[in-house]
C-alpha cells in the first residue's frame, strides 16, 4: 500500500480543534448554536470547501495551460440536504465572464470533475478508528 500521509489533530480548548497539516495549521469552531465561538469554519464546512478548492485548483491549472486568464471566474458550490440533514448531492457551478472562450466551457466542467477530493469520496474509503494509550 501507498504511504499514507500523517495529521494531527489536537483539542486547544472550548469548541476549537485544530490540525497540523505539514507545515500548516488548520483551525475549526462549532456555530456558536452549537456551543463553539463561529471563530472557524465548522470541520464540515471544510469538507466542504475542499470539494470547490480542488475544483478551482483544476480550473485554474486548465486554464494556466492554455493560457486563458482565470480572471473573473468563480466556483459556487451548493451542497444539498436530505430531511435528516444527511449530505446528498453536492452542486458546482462555474461561474465564468462573458470574455471567457466558449470552446473551452465544457472543458471546465470535464475538468472540475477530476477533482482528487471528488473521486477520494466516491471512491468510498475505508475509515478505522482506534484508541491507544500515548506517552
Amino acid at each position: 500500500m501507498a504511504s499514507a500521509s500523517e495529521i494531527v489533530v489536537t483539542l486547544p480548548g472550548a469548541r476549537r480543534v485544530d490540525a497540523q497539516v505539514g507545515k500548516h495549521v488548520v483551525h475549526t469552531d462549532q456555530s456558536v448554536e452549537d456551543g463553539g465561538e463561529d471563530a472557524a469554519p465548522s470541520p464540515f464546512q471544510l469538507f466542504l470547501a475542499a470539494i470547490g478548492t480542488c475544483a478551482g485548483v483544476f480550473v485554474q491549472g486548465f486554464c494556466a495551460k492554455r493560457e486563458i486568464s482565470a480572471e473573473g471566474i468563480r466556483i459556487v458550490e451548493r451542497s444539498r440536504v436530505n430531511e435528516a440533514g444527511a449530505l446528498v448531492a453536492v452542486d458546482l457551478e462555474i461561474q465564468v465572464p462573458p470574455s471567457f472562450p466558449e470552446k473551452y466551457r465544457e472543458a471546465l466542467v470535464r475538468v472540475a470533475e477530476k477533482c482528487s477530493v471528488k473521486q477520494a469520496i466516491q471512491a468510498q474509503p475505508k475509515f478505522e478508528v482506534k484508541t491507544v494509550v500515548a506517552g
